[in-house]
């Protein structure tokens, strides 16, 4: 008989491999998208039909194949459109030709006259993805700006440093209401 070779222990291999790959785990970071992010009206039930809004309620802002930007029927430019969007959304001297304000009690803000203002965005099917996220950050922007605003009027603090009560309020009080219509074919692509 001959000399038998001498095995490695392998059962320990095994521990330190499953240690390294834990290490890995728990060191390093994985990245996640992040969308836009927005809540989903609910469907409408069978037999519902949809509100009209009036026109003077609606601030609508397209964006071309070009990427030309068109709000309030001219064009213009992205560093103007949340001025304008702020305006339009809170009206502040309540002009006949901007949104209408209904009275609306809002617990722990009190009676409070709400826009009824609504953002209708439209873009065409060759908007470029880098206009389109740049449109939604100044319009969101433009709401953001406008709770922040309250909430410092109210509260004596910026949006993001407010309870969830107090920031459920002030989302009432500015509701972040932006529609965007399905990609269509707009006009104005030269």
């Amino acid at each position: 008989m001959g000399k038998k070779c001498p095995e490695l222990n392998s059962g320990s291999m095994s521990d330190i491999s499953f240690l390294l790959l834990t290490f890995f785990l728990l060191v390093s970071s994985i990245n996640t998208d992040m969308g836009i992010p927005r809540r989903l009206p609910p469907p409408l039930q069978p037999g519902m039909v949809t509100p009209d809004v009036h026109k003077r309620n609606i601030f609508v802002v397209k964006i071309n194949s070009q990427n030309m930007l068109l709000f309030d029927g001219q064009t213009g430019d992205l560093k103007a459109l949340r001025a304008r969007a702020k305006e339009f959304l809170s009206n502040p001297n309540d002009l006949p030709n901007l949104p209408e304000k209904e009275t609306v009690d809002i617990p722990l803000l009190g009676t409070m006259r709400v826009s009824q203002g609504v953002i209708s965005l439209q873009n065409d099917r060759g908007t470029s993805y880098d206009m389109y996220i740049q449109v939604q950050n100044e319009l969101m922007a433009a709401v953001n700006e406008m709770r922040d605003e309250l909430a410092i009027g109210r509260f004596g603090r910026s949006y993001t440093d407010l309870s969830n009560e107090q920031r459920s309020a002030i989302d009432k009080a500015i509701p972040a209401a932006i529609s965007e219509a399905e990609p269509t074919k707009i006009g104005g692509n030269k």
